[in-house]
């Protein structure tokens, strides 16, 4: 029995690398990351190509060993040259970070040292390092000291939890999920209707509340239908304000909206996983008066402090509530309890198992100071307005309400009278695409396609607008000699 489990040990061992091999394996690694950022300037924002990637599929897991140069060639080859890049400073379509380069840094030491981020028993420091994170964001938000949260992957799953701690502090039963009633706007990202969906209250009422002429939802509408739902006997259960919506960045009125909030005693759940940073800047603290009423807020730092995907964060006014939703224990688990002097992550989110998060967000902070950051912010704002007007410098170009952050749409109108508009739009989006060196995306807002523009990676810097504006010009005569042969 020794003999087979010293030869299962033998083989076993080869998965602890020893101090020359981890050098050597760390080196070749680190050497293809600083040639990835050094040649970052040069590369396409986007690569179309025709196997997508398909290459991958010929090389499955085996028995046996590869040299980890040939696996860098292949993720050169197969990962990093196709589709889009979000490291570049010229994505601008969706809503990029960038990923700043101590969070990399920081994952590295997160995942060597393999640290349970999960409990505060079994990992204080971590878990302190966390809970940091989470009280400055909240106030930033302007939260009191009875506030708490946690770091999620993402704005899906914050704003999953946010609605599941609304629905279990209401107190409402199964049986009357269906009488409960939603109220949000159109513009609302679809993440949350998943959680909806996700939540248990597919059978619920969705109330879609109209927008003003900047896509905002109405405070008066929002009012009217909430007393009009009590009124047959309905129970209004939450409200979903956005703070930077996905379209076009818009910020709901905030300060009414949670004034209807506590006059109806609603939970008033704030997506702003775009828009939470800019509360970092002036224009963002006065787009955003009023967050801090809400009852929780999304915010991702992934978005607006540039840490790498899967950076998400939930917020609440009163962290007792979040516990009181999501804590849970177990008889495996009696040990952990001696050790309450933090709040433990796994008490404030479904998640037991959890990655140390809270130091990609932590090194960065503490290595650049808040400063960088907030410069960083304002600069994106002042990138979209200076876009916003030098666009409508091109001939023929429409462009939506003046930008409350770092996101705006527009479309080309063509003169031709044959031209049709949605069309020549789409035609567009395909040809940036197909060129590449910048990267937008597009949307379709009652029916009329347009461009998206959101400016939020740290890397973007006037030169890079400068260059949408050359390629958007070109591709607009391009398309529109094709039109007049």
């Amino acid at each position: 029995m020794k003999n087979q489990i010293k030869e299962l040990e033998k083989e076993a061992r080869k998965l602890e690398p020893d101090f020359k091999d981890r050098i050597s394996m760390t080196a070749k690694v680190m050497h293809y990351g600083q040639n990835f950022l050094e040649d970052l300037p040069n590369k396409k924002s986007f690569i179309e190509t025709d196997d997508k990637a398909s290459e991958i599929r010929n090389h499955p897991f085996s028995e046996h060993s590869t040299e980890l140069k040939d696996l860098l060639n292949l993720i050169e080859d197969q990962v990093d040259s196709a589709g889009l890049n979000p490291a570049s400073g010229r994505h601008m379509g969706y809503i990029p970070g960038g990923g700043v380069y101590p969070s990399a840094l920081a994952d590295f030491l997160a995942a060597v040292s393999n640290r349970y981020a999960g409990v505060f028993f079994s990992s204080p420091g971590a878990v302190r390092i966390e809970n940091m994170c989470i009280r400055w964001m909240c106030d930033l938000i302007g939260y009191p000291e009875s506030s708490g949260g946690n770091l999620s992957s993402g704005g899906s799953i914050a704003n999953l939890t946010g609605l599941v701690t609304a629905r279990d502090h209401s107190g409402i039963s199964s049986k009357d999920f269906e009488n409960a009633v939603i109220y949000t706007t159109r513009q609302v990202h679809h993440c949350v209707i998943k959680a909806i969906k996700f939540g248990g209250l597919a059978d619920a009422t969705m109330r879609t509340i109209e927008m003003d002429d900047r896509y905002r939802m109405k405070p008066q509408v929002l009012d009217e239908r909430i007393e009009e739902d009590k009124r047959e006997g309905l129970i209004p259960l939450i409200i979903f304000a956005s703070a930077g919506t996905t379209d076009l960045g818009a910020v709901d009125p905030l300060e009414d909206i949670a004034g209807i909030a506590e006059k109806h005693s609603i939970w008033l759940h704030v997506d702003a996983a775009y828009g939470g940073f800019f509360l970092l800047t002036k224009r963002g603290k006065q787009k955003m008066k009023g967050i801090e009423k809400a009852d929780s807020v999304t915010i991702d730092p992934h978005k607006g402090l540039f840490l790498p995907y899967g950076s998400g964060a939930l917020l609440v006014r009163d962290v007792q509530k979040l516990y009181d939703s999501q804590h849970m224990t177990a008889n495996y688990l009696q040990d952990t309890l001696s050790a309450t002097d933090e709040l433990s992550p796994a008490d404030l989110s479904p998640e037991l198992s959890k990655h140390f998060r809270g130091l990609r967000m932590w090194l960065p902070l503490k290595l650049f100071g808040v400063k960088p950051f907030r410069a960083a912010l304002n600069e994106k704002l002042a990138l979209t307005n200076y876009f916003y007007q030098e666009v409508q410098k091109i001939e023929g170009i429409e462009v939506g309400p003046e930008p409350e952050l770092s996101v705006m749409f527009f479309r080309y109108v063509p003169s031709h009278r044959d031209a049709d508009t949605n069309k020549f739009n789409k035609k567009l989006v395909d040809a940036l695409h197909k060129d590449g060196r910048v990267f937008l995306s597009s949307t379709s807002i009652e029916d009329t396609v347009y461009l998206r523009l959101a400016v939020l990676s740290f890397r973007t810097h006037l030169e890079d607008i400068e260059l949408v504006l050359e390629i958007l010009e070109k591709k607009i005569n391009e398309l529109k000699a094709g039109y007049s042969k």
